[in-house]
């Protein structure tokens, strides 16, 4: 089988590498051996050992009948999207880690790779390593899909975990972040929530059968999170992480992505550092766990090799996903319940005034309380923190 791989960076030269470190691996549980012919990169990559594979011009691999799969890493919507479809219009199955795609074209991409008789896969979408699309798409086709609830961002996992474990404060844990490479130059899809955002849409659509837009999710990044934050946390045995969170509720789905305060028993507290995990909820099947690296090179680039196995053992037939392109209307997020944790400057007679019953921590920061309220709408509550003078406020897992 002749390969492709469109994007050379991290992930495109993670799946160049497997493929050669496991490639008798491969081969066996392929049923044939798979090599990689050309790599389309914008640059080019004198003294690379794959130098004579590169290639400018994604025609090339459109118009060469011997490529039956094409590997898409160059992240973005376009020219990727352009590309894998013209990939897939020509008969050449395609795999991709590239979740903005997938978010924004899944459902069309899936289509036109039924049409065509080919394959459109994409695992390293979301969680990296992690296998998540695969157990939605066939182990867990007969249950009912409840809830989906995942850490799915490494970046601000790290940040978290380190602000948690040192106390530091979030500009000092965002600049260690970049130090290390875990966080971009423009750290804003991780920060402010916009990638998990897209890999939750993604889990959703997959689970509904039907397009959700990441526009329509609620999304609070963790740019207003504090050491101080921390304190608190501390003090109530729970800590702080960015979930993103899919419910089922009646024939709809209430999508959220936000910080929570989650008690040290739950089974996102302990996941940590560029780690992510993912709790899911059947009908049938109770409760489960994914775990593993959600990001980084190899284990992204393994994802993709997953798929790019899975394609050559079902060569000219479609493996079915259903995700069609009509439109789910998810709940407004104002009509889902949550309790709080609120930060205040304000007296106990008017926080029990506004809220009623509601439980203390104090003795953490001077001049402030806490407080942990009942559940309640979010529209409730934003009505009535308004009439106190809040510092902050992080919802309960």
């Amino acid at each position: 089988m002749k390969v492709a791989v469109m994007g050379y960076g991290t992930i495109g030269s993670g799946v160049v590498e497997v493929l050669r470190i496991n490639k008798e691996k491969i081969a066996r549980r392929a049923g044939q051996e798979v090599d990689v012919k050309y790599i389309l990169d914008l640059r080019d990559f004198p003294g690379d050992p794959m130098e004579d594979a590169i290639i400018h011009d994604y025609k090339t691999i459109v118009e060469d009948p011997e490529i039956g799969i094409v590997v898409e890493t160059m992240g973005g919507v376009e020219p990727a999207y352009t590309f894998v479809k013209a990939m897939l219009e020509a008969g050449k199955s395609v795999a991709t880690s590239n979740k903005n795609l997938v978010a924004a074209k899944g459902a069309e991409l899936i289509a036109v790779a039924r049409e065509h008789g080919v394959n459109f896969q994409f695992e390293a979408s979301v969680g990296g390593g992690i296998p998540i699309i695969r157990p939605l798409n066939k182990c867990l086709t007969a249950d009912e899909i409840e809830e989906i609830t995942g850490i799915l961002n490494g970046t601000t996992n790290y940040m978290l975990t380190k602000m948690a474990d040192e106390g530091a404060d979030f500009d000092e844990v965002l600049k260690d972040a970049q130090d290390k490479g875990y966080a971009e130059k423009d750290p804003t899809a991780d920060i402010e929530g916009h990638d998990p955002c897209r890999k939750i849409a993604i889990l959703t659509s997959l689970v509904c059968g039907k397009q959700v837009d990441f526009e329509d999710i609620h999304c609070e990044g963790i740019t207003k999170i504090t050491a101080a934050d921390f304190l608190y946390a501390k003090k109530m045995d729970r800590s702080i992480k960015l979930l993103a969170s899919s419910r089922q509720e009646g024939d709809s789905y209430s999508c959220m992505v936000a910080p929570f305060m989650l008690p040290t028993t739950h089974p996102l507290c302990n996941v940590n550092d560029v780690f992510n995990g993912i709790f899911v909820h059947g009908n049938v099947l109770g409760d489960a766990m994914f775990y593993g690296s959600g990001a980084g090179k190899l284990p992204t680039a393994s994802a993709v090799v997953a798929d790019i196995v899975d394609m050559v053992k079902h060569i000219n037939t479609n493996i079915f996903i259903d995700w069609s392109s009509e439109k789910m209307e998810l709940l407004d997020y104002k009509a889902s319940q949550n309790a709080f944790f609120v930060r205040t400057t304000s007296s106990k007679a008017e926080v029990e005034a506004v809220f009623g019953n509601v439980s203390y921590v104090e003795a953490v920061v001077e001049g402030e309380m806490g407080f942990t309220t009942e559940k309640m709408t979010e529209a409730d509550f934003e009505e009535r923190s308004a009439k106190i003078a809040v510092v902050n406020r992080i919802r309960l897992a």
